[in-house]
């Protein structure tokens, strides 16, 4: 496998205190956590004082999943509008704790059956552009993850990485379920791994979205990995579905073992 100067972290989950996150993070050896901005922690139900001085006092450094359902592709102007809007605003809260990129979901609930999906994928695109335009002026990379079954699955990541400057969060479980096996994913990677700058290590036995403890599943990650470009310097984040870090710090020892 390349020589990796990556660095690991994990996504916090719907019940998780992220001062206890950041706590655990730094006691277990994590470079960084990943905060979902949803929910409890939300952009308006965050200090962005507070979150620095506790990622600081832990010596951890911060990305962010941007909020999980909005409808940036939307085909009603102003619903679209507002959108872009809100994930601009999370990207200048998350800038002012100090984080440094933020995944985004490339999707929209437009209802298919009414809608032609050239509309939406345009909007979503040009969605896109916008908000990693904004991005890029506070110096923060928009991380564009693989949605299984929706408008851009990774088979769609072409027109992505054509008609956008945003990189990739490839979420190894969405393509397992989009019909991508190791060998396809680290085909994909040899491809396009230098538009890859973030991972959700998303580990599952079945084409499900599993999220389980790293290395309790069947994807091959050495694969995967070992097609990455040589001294590939992005983040690696543990996604498991789990409020005991217990499975976290198993996750982060198979991790460091194969890394």
């Amino acid at each position: 496998m390349n020589e990796m100067n990556a660095k690991t972290g994990f996504v916090t989950q719907i019940g998780m205190e992220y001062e206890e996150a950041f706590e655990i993070a730094d006691d277990l050896g994590f470079d960084y956590v990943e905060l979902m901005m949803d929910g409890a922690t939300e952009r308006q139900h965050l200090d962005p004082d507070a979150v620095r001085a506790r990622a600081e006092k832990c010596n951890i450094d911060l990305t962010v999943h941007l909020p999980f359902a909005l409808d940036i592709g939307s085909p009603f102007e102003y619903v679209r509008e507002g959108t872009i809007r809100e994930v601009q605003t999370a990207v200048e809260t998350a800038n002012a704790f100090g984080a440094t990129k933020g995944v985004l979901h490339a999707s929209s609930s437009a209802w298919k059956p009414a809608w032609d999906a050239e509309i939406v994928a345009s909007n979503i695109v040009e969605s896109v552009r916008k908000i990693d335009g904004f991005a890029d002026d506070l110096g923060f990379e928009i991380c564009v993850e693989n949605i299984p079954g929706g408008w851009f699955t990774i088979h769609d990541f072409d027109r992505i990485f054509d008609e956008t400057n945003a990189s990739m969060t490839l979420d190894t479980g969405h393509a397992r379920i989009d019909g991508l096996d190791s060998g396809g994913m680290a085909s994909f990677v040899g491809s396009h791994g230098d538009r890859i700058s973030h991972f959700h290590l998303n580990d599952t036995r079945l084409a499900r979205d599993e999220h389980l403890p790293f290395g309790s599943g069947t994807i091959d990650f050495r694969e995967i990995f070992g097609a990455l470009p040589d001294d590939w310097d992005g983040t690696l984040s543990l996604e498991v579905f789990t409020l005991d870090y217990g499975y976290i710090e198993t996750s982060k020892t198979s991790l460091d073992e194969l890394l």
